[in-house]
């Protein structure tokens, strides 16, 4: 067994909808009902709704000695169909020898087709954008959707919502990671190729609408209902909560939207997405670039200069909003690097140069600049270069300014810094994080820096948020609390590891706590009973990475 075996790739929690029930005994669950439709004409509201469904077991059972449950809905309560996610189930677990883990592999590897394709259109089957230019005095009227189009272009072709588990909002960061899976799947089977293409355009709407927000309400075209997330945030630049779940400026967001073009372009060479929205939203991410690139004080004069960007919100939770009348601490300027106000995990950062997603962002800038060069138009060219020079600056400031000396392992990569000096050493499950560097393609595995942090961050001793027990143990954060672990950091590394007892370790310590036959967000590292998430309505205040 290698690193590099296929199916575990796959097996990534932010490539499923993980699954969130309350705190259950296992062993107390059991329900026979099937996912079945009602007989006669089908009619899709007659599917039980999926997050409550998941929380029992449903038989047959997996042969193994966990004997975990089948946890796919029926078949017509699916929301999206490929034939080619079908033959790859088929394949991977037929050359599987666990039948627990070939059990949790066919259940959570279609978990996004399954379970949160919530709106889909090829662009010409009936459901794309209505031919309107009405234009609504306000967004919240009877008719929420009765909007306008007044770009050209504006929702046209292909569309794709995916939710991020149980809220009917799409995050730029989970939907990219969610659809990962499927990219290698995208030149043999047109229904994907279609989805992927959809979100990309779908990220784009979003993107040039609101570039510093993270979550985003159905296309309006989608029939879908609008969902407010029950916060009072004071938010500049303003948004439109009829457009915008929720708007906290995560640096990674922008680059997962890259992301999503970047393995497109990488398994189809297909150049469709480019189209005037998707330019629009590019040059929206370099304006983000430029105006969070400045620092907290004008080099010239000393004196302050307001950021752009703002969040404040009304909360008794000090990582859910942020300082100084919501700007966040100073940050000194001629770094190179990149402000991020939120981390992945949604919490806000301490230090302001997130360099995980500073590292995210500069590679996946080079890999947009690599497939604009590909078209030989003159104005790609230009935006290659401009995407070019971003990413060797960020680059460079990564080096310079988030690579600190620890007394034990060396030089290692910090996790925030603010150019002042000031580093802290950390990591977070959530993605992107120092641990997964390699697997966004920041660094190779054996890079020296790397190897160095990657000790520190799997010792107890040097990363506060490195958590171990009686039944669980792995990375965490400040997100759920100090006892939960999170799968998802024990994936990360049994892919960042050469070491067969490594990775079976790592892998075998997911397995037997998915009881339920799926993968949790996080676990009590005491109990693996107690998982995340425990109230669904939580509304994004117990984290939903993918």
């Amino acid at each position: 067994m290698t690193r590099a075996t296929s199916w575990l790739s796959l097996l990534l929690p932010w490539s499923i909808p993980l699954l969130r029930p309350a705190v259950v005994e296992a062993s107390e669950l059991e329900w026979d009902m099937d996912q079945v439709p009602i007989k006669g004409k089908f009619d899709e509201t007659a599917c039980p709704d999926y997050a409550s469904y998941a929380t029992y077991p449903h038989r047959p059972y997996s042969e193994g000695p966990l004997s975990l449950p089948f946890q796919r809905p029926h078949v017509r309560c699916r929301t999206f169909q490929s034939d080619a996610i079908e033959k790859v189930i088929k394949d991977v677990t037929s050359r599987m020898k666990n039948p627990d883990l070939a059990r949790l592999f066919e259940n959570t590897f279609p978990s996004t087709t399954d379970t949160t394709v919530k709106f889909h259109t090829n662009g010409k089957d009936g459901k794309e954008k209505r031919k309107t230019t009405t234009v609504t005095d306000s967004p919240v009227d009877d008719d929420p959707w009765t909007s306008t189009y007044e770009d050209p272009g504006k929702w046209e072709g292909p569309q794709s919502f995916i939710i991020t588990g149980d809220i009917l909002a799409e995050w730029l960061r989970d939907s990219t990671n969610q659809l990962k899976p499927y990219q290698k799947l995208a030149s043999k089977d047109k229904a994907i190729f279609d989805l992927i293409l959809g979100a990309i355009n779908t990220q784009s709407e979003y993107v040039i609408e609101s570039p510093y927000c993270n979550a985003f309400q159905p296309p309006p075209h989608s029939g879908l209902p609008v969902t407010l997330n029950g916060q009072d945030d004071n938010v500049h630049p303003a948004f439109d909560p009829s457009f915008v779940f929720e708007c906290k400026y995560e640096l990674d967001s922008l680059a997962h939207f890259l992301a999503l073009a970047n393995a497109f372009y990488a398994h189809t060479k297909s150049t469709a997405f480019l189209n005037a929205r998707w330019y629009k939203a590019l040059d929206s991410v370099f304006d983000v670039l430029e105006a969070q690139r400045k620092s907290t004080f004008d080099p010239e004069t000393g004196s302050y200069r307001r950021n752009q960007y703002t969040f404040q919100r009304r909360t008794d939770t000090g990582t859910e909003t942020l300082n100084l009348g919501g700007i966040g601490n100073p940050l000194n300027n001629g770094t190179g690097l990149i402000r991020s106000a939120f981390r992945p995990s949604d919490d806000a950062t301490i230090f302001g140069f997130f360099i995980p997603a500073n590292a995210q962002m500069a590679t996946e800038l080079k890999r947009t600049a690599a497939l604009l060069r590909t078209t030989g138009n003159k104005k790609d060219v230009t935006r290659a270069e401009t995407a070019e020079a971003w990413s060797k600056t960020i680059t460079e400031g990564i080096w310079e300014h988030g690579v600190v000396h620890h007394r034990k392992y060396g030089d290692v990569f910090a996790y925030e810094v603010d150019g002042y000096g000031s580093a802290l050493m950390m990591d977070d499950a959530n993605y992107p994080s120092l641990l997964a560097l390699p697997l966004m393609g920041f660094v190779s595995v054996g890079d020296t820096t790397y190897q160095n942090t990657r000790k520190m961050l799997l010792e107890k001793n040097s990363n506060p948020y490195y958590l171990e027990g009686r039944e669980f143990m792995g990375i965490g954060g400040p997100h759920i609390g100090l006892q939960n672990a999170w799968p998802m950091s024990l994936l990360v590394q049994a892919q960042t590891s050469d070491d067969d007892d490594e990775i079976m370790k790592c892998l075998n310590l997911v397995l037997n706590t998915s009881k339920l036959g799926l993968i949790h967000e996080s676990i009590d590292v005491n109990w693996s009973h107690s998982y995340t998430r425990k109230n669904s309505s939580s509304l994004g205040q117990d984290g939903r990475e993918t």
